[in-house]
């Protein structure tokens, strides 16, 4: 089967107020043209899940100063002005999570867990309105899985079925995001055929890709 769809017939599948992941760290790993065309497109009331807002000129930031996202869920957001902005005059609702607690929502979404619980947050204003659980003395806070509507990720190079693999630090949050929307698009700088990439290779496996970008054609 052959996934591979233009970025205009991709990025058709997301629609206004849709809650979307996008992959990436500071804009690394990001799929960067996909975001491009939704900032083209300019899609709006986003629900964006992500680890930061990038910059204002990178990454998914382009999406926080072109307005089209209403709410964002992330772990920090110190690089892009626009959101801190945003967040101050009330234009966007912004959650703020720990980092290592954001990555066990996606993947506990990913995998079909009911939540999680952790100490992280704990006596911090991260605690307001969680359910606290205390086992052998000690207090966790349960936090709930995160899915979303659709999935951007990033792969280097990519099969026609999907099968992904990365490059270095660019896989970051790409792997756990693939698996925890209902339809996962991957931006790919290299698309190969069926077999040409050693399974031994594969991060994250086909059966989780719907469709394919080639991100390398220009």
């Amino acid at each position: 089967m052959n996934k591979v769809v233009s970025i205009d017939e991709a990025i058709s599948h997301i629609k206004d107020g849709m809650t979307i992941m996008v992959g990436g760290f500071l804009g690394c790993g990001s799929p960067h043209k996909l975001i491009d065309a939704l900032v083209e497109k300019g899609v709006k009331n986003l629900t964006l899940i992500c680890n930061d807002s990038g910059f204002t000129d990178i990454g998914v930031g382009k999406l926080v100063v072109n307005k089209q996202i209403k709410k964002l869920i992330a772990s920090h957001i110190g690089t892009n002005k626009e959101t801190g902005n945003q967040m101050n005059s009330g234009e966007m609702e912004v959650v703020l999570v720990p980092q290592g607690t954001l990555a066990e929502q996606v993947r506990a979404g990913g995998v079909g867990l009911g939540g999680f619980l952790t100490p992280t947050g704990v006596g911090t204003v991260i605690e307001e309105g969680k359910e606290k659980i205390v086992i052998d003395g000690k207090t966790y806070l349960l936090e709930k899985p995160l899915r979303a509507d659709i999935a951007l990720v990033a792969g280097e190079t990519v099969d026609k079925y999907g099968n992904i693999v990365y490059y270095g630090a660019t896989r970051n949050f790409n792997t756990l995001m693939a698996t925890a929307a209902d339809t996962v698009i991957v931006e790919a700088e290299r698309v190969v055929e069926v077999g040409d990439i050693d399974p031994n290779h594969v991060v994250t496996p086909g059966i989780f890709i719907n469709y394919i970008v080639n991100g390398g054609e220009k």
